[in-house]
């Protein structure tokens, strides 16, 4: 711990990790702060993230619920982007405490975080494990302009093997047209051996994540028309209720709800080293 006299309080451990995570995640709430922290009690979690605000390391806004109150939000500040050692370039600049109302950046935003919190933070299947979780601010690379939500790996132990993950979170908003341009471009890192150069693995799904089944099924049958590989598709809904391991997977042809780990579809690679540096977020 390093008493920091400037903010007035003992930054932790605790407080380090969560820092590090808004760097991923650009936004919390308290709810998903406890999660990543490991606080055991709203009360203990509310007071500890006022007193990082306060201290200026985290900035705070507020969205309304369903029941007509409101909810505070949480992300890094640029002293507290500075305190880690980043650069604070990016940061969100709300006004501080406003009222966010009708933000497409923050519901897609949300929708990515939902994935990362039950990949890295609630418990997986024994012997399962998330490794990195990747984001990206520009394309993969001139032959593939694709901007994935997010990246991950999970390694089980048991097969001695990985199977990377690309996150798409989709909130209905997206034509056909440009959903018809991703999939192209997955296929074609797929096949023309950027995926395996960059990521030194050979084979990975696309988690796609819908805000309702109905677009689900739309979106499913389109990509169908095109390829039944490499895409898996599930509502947020039920990621939030059953977690990502559980049998809430959906392939483009078939109506038999998957797990997303011990399915032989698609396979997995054989853990290979540590993949090239500079692709983390």
């Amino acid at each position: 711990m390093r008493n920091d006299h400037a903010a007035g309080i003992i930054v932790t451990a605790r407080d380090i990790r969560l820092l590090r995570t808004l760097l991923v995640t650009r936004v919390l709430d308290s709810e998903q702060v406890g999660i990543i922290a490991g606080f055991i009690s709203v009360r203990r979690t509310n007071r500890r993230l006022l007193k990082l605000v306060r201290a200026g390391l985290l900035r705070r806004w507020f969205v309304g619920t369903v029941s007509g109150g409101q909810r505070a939000l949480y992300g890094l500040s640029r002293q507290g982007s500075l305190r880690i050692g980043e650069n604070p370039s990016g940061l969100i600049h709300w006004k501080t405490d406003a009222l966010i109302t009708n933000s497409q950046f923050l519901a897609h935003q949300q929708a990515v975080n939902a994935v990362f919190i039950q990949a890295r933070f609630r418990p997986l299947p024994t012997g399962v494990a998330c490794r990195d979780w990747l984001s990206f601010k520009v394309p993969l690379s001139a032959s593939v302009p694709l901007v994935p939500d997010g990246y991950f790996e999970i390694v089980m132990d048991s097969e001695n093997a990985v199977h990377p993950m690309f996150v798409e979170a989709d909130l209905g908003t997206e034509s056909s047209t440009i959903w018809m341009r991703k999939v192209e471009l997955y296929l074609k890192l797929a096949i023309g051996g950027e995926f395996e150069r960059r990521f030194r693995q050979k084979r990975f799904r696309v988690l796609v994540l819908l805000p309702s089944e109905r677009r689900r099924e739309a979106l499913r049958k389109a990509i169908a028309r095109r390829t039944d590989k490499l895409f898996w598709f599930g509502t947020l809904d039920d990621l939030g209720r059953e977690g990502l391991c559980a049998p809430i997977w959906l392939r483009p042809v078939g109506e038999e709800k998957l797990r997303l780990l011990g399915e032989p579809v698609d396979g997995g690679s054989r853990i290979s080293e540590k993949r090239e540096s500079g692709w983390k977020s």
